[in-house]
């Protein structure tokens, strides 16, 4: 390349506008113009645009696909990137920099351009470059030394290609640059080469997944016979529909979806689809009904004209109704569920909703937390055992929890505690839907609908080897997750109402009190609303109120202080330490200063209650 030639073209088309169109890289030239044009400053020394890290990571998120299938080609190709004095580079599709490694000194030049992770590094804010260009023509390019348009560039020569997905649509592009003193034609190769790759994995990729989604809308298609639904990509492409779609619109298939909804069809309900290997959500199934007249034939579960049957409290948040329609979705079917959520937000309550709501209501539902029983007792516990089987063994035998629930229900919570063992047999009664005995040689068939939940992330046990994967997959047909109490806060005065109801505690002013219990996290989730609201009834003589018990709002003053240091102790409460505070100030009210006393009325250890004294200034 002759810099000097560039050099002094670069300087006549800065300040006159002049270009030997001749002697010029078409590309180059046509880049040059653009920039012109879109009046990017020639003089620019470094990049402008930058993104906070937090707005790095949500992108890194968006593309999190690219960066996964990128990483093993770049990690393939560092210590030879490194040996020549080179950088690697992975983009977007927006032209922000995702990720760069390499020569250390050279990365240490490119900081000095704000070349970094997070810069944005297009034509428009930086000029004609490898990067911005192959966004800008979707062809791999070269840029050396002069042939940039800012001079931010002008000591760097980079090679980029553009990365692209099975329909043909930009996904990012992959760059390799270097001072101008290391450059070779073999990088063009080499990114070329790389972006060839990573076309080739996610090629392979969409085609698992698609394969994954069209499997589980097979299973839809059996469940719902008569219904109207469409499953779609990422991308709102429909790859699969119902019969009844399929024959009222023939070419459904490949149709965009806002395209499918103008045929006056309006979606009822919304259904995530999730990748078996990671949980990532690969599409969506769709749940359809006339836009002006329902089908004939269409009778959805969700809105039959059976009442629902929910043994707790539905709330108003949009965060619990979204898990109940997904209960409404599934309880008509035989689908094996799948409930995640943490401790004590109501899993039990969901899985029961399920069977009430199910055609096995009539049937027996059989719960059983597998956290709890010891493992040598697990197998007899779940699968029974017959007479004789061994010491200590009933005379008649014993029905274990799958011959227990036959017709009905069975949950298994805490799935995840089972032992490996366990797991094997588990994956066999699902597959042929038999038990035998311990001590027994005689299968016994059993008709059950299994739900199971677990707080614990199942696809990270998975990953660690303390989940079967193929257990998973059979167990994990209908996902649905029970969202924390924190993430519906306003059901918190339902929730109050009706635990005091169903428990007789007489708590006035609940509207007051659930106002304030709101300001607090509840990492027990329900569980602890109930435990804190019992503690309450416990502590709450007939003659107050809660509201005088919790004092939360006025709290009393202790003797021989200020009023002034309370209030400033109070604003560094929490709503949490407040009622603490407020519970052990009525505890030895009641104890008439015992701390011993007051400690063993609220269920804590003396050692626990003298801490909270000092904490909280008593």
């Amino acid at each position: 390349m002759n810099t000097t030639f560039y050099f002094d073209a670069w300087k006549r088309f800065v300040k006159e506008g002049v270009l030997d169109t001749a002697r010029l890289n078409k590309r180059i030239l046509e880049s040059w113009y653009r920039c012109k044009k879109e009046k990017v400053n020639p003089y620019l020394n470094k990049g402008m645009h930058l993104l906070t890290s937090e707005e790095i990571q949500t992108k890194k998120a968006k593309n999190s696909l690219l960066i996964e299938t990128a990483s093993p080609f770049l990690n393939k190709m560092d210590q030879a990137i490194k040996d020549s004095g080179m950088m690697a580079l992975l983009v977007d599709p927006e032209g922000y920099v995702l990720s760069l490694t390499g020569n250390e000194k050279t990365l240490m030049d490119a900081r000095r351009i704000n070349f970094v992770e997070g810069v944005r590094w297009t034509e428009n804010e930086v000029g004609t470059n490898a990067i911005g260009t192959a966004l800008q023509t979707k062809e791999a390019v070269i840029i050396n030394g002069a042939e940039h348009y800012s001079v931010a560039s002008h000591q760097w020569s980079c090679s980029a290609t553009p990365i692209f997905n099975e329909n043909g649509n930009l996904i990012g592009v992959i760059d390799v640059s270097c001072p101008v003193e290391f450059s070779h034609p073999f990088m063009i190769g080499m990114v070329t080469s790389i972006a060839y790759a990573i076309e080739k994995e996610i090629c392979k990729h969409s085609y698992r997944v698609e394969k994954a989604i069209i499997q589980q809308a097979s299973h839809l298609a059996e469940c719902y016979p008569n219904q109207l639904f469409l499953v779609c990509n990422q991308n709102q492409i429909v790859i699969s529909a119902s019969k009844s779609v399929r024959e009222q619109i023939p070419h459904v298939i490949g149709m965009n979806l806002q395209e499918m909804l103008h045929n006056r069809y309006q979606i009822e309900v919304e259904m995530p689809f999730h990748s078996k290997d990671d949980n990532r959500i690969i599409g969506n199934c769709l749940f359809l009904s006339k836009e002006f007249a329902h089908h004939p034939n269409v009778n959805f579960p969700f809105l039959s004209t059976n009442p629902f049957i929910f043994k707790g409290e539905c709330g108003t948040s949009k965060a619990f109704q979204n898990t109940l329609q997904k209960v409404k979705l599934v309880a008509p079917t035989d689908a094996t569920v799948y409930i995640s959520g943490e401790t004590g937000s109501g899993k039990e309550l969901i899985a029961r909703a399920i069977h009430d709501n199910s055609p096995r209501k009539n049937g027996p539902f059989i719960s059983l937390n597998c956290g709890a029983i010891p493992k040598d007792l697990m197998e007899s516990e779940l699968f029974g055992y017959a007479e004789g089987a061994f010491t200590g063994a009933r005379k008649q035998g014993y029905k274990g929890k799958f011959e227990q629930a036959h017709k009905g229900t069975i949950f298994l919570d805490e799935i995840g505690e089972i032992p490996h063992t366990m797991q094997v047999a588990l994956l066999r009664v699902l597959q042929e839907r038999k038990v035998t005995p311990i001590g027994s040689t005689k299968e016994v068939s059993v008709d059950v609908r299994i739900i199971t939940a677990t707080h614990r992330d199942i696809t990270e046990l998975v990953k660690q080897g303390e989940f079967r994967e193929d257990l998973y997959y059979r167990l994990n047909v209908y996902p649905i997750s029970v969202p924390p109490l924190r993430q519906r806060k306003e059901d918190i005065p339902h929730l109050v109402r009706y635990i005091c109801q169903m428990n007789n505690w007489n708590t006035p002013n609940l509207d007051d009190l659930s106002a304030r219990l709101k300001d607090y996290e509840w990492p027990g989730n329900i569980r602890e609303l109930t435990n804190m609201l019992e503690r309450l009834h416990i502590m709450s003589p007939v003659q107050q109120s809660g509201l005088e018990i919790l004092t939360i709002h006025h709290p009393s003053v202790p003797q021989g202080r200020e009023p002034e240091e309370t209030e400033e102790d109070e604003r560094k409460l929490n709503a949490r330490e407040k009622i603490q505070r407020d519970l052990m100030l009525e505890a030895l009210r009641k104890t008439k200063g015992n701390v011993t006393a007051a400690a063993k009325l609220l269920d804590i250890p003396r050692s626990t209650f003298y801490k909270r004294l000092q904490k909280f200034g008593m």
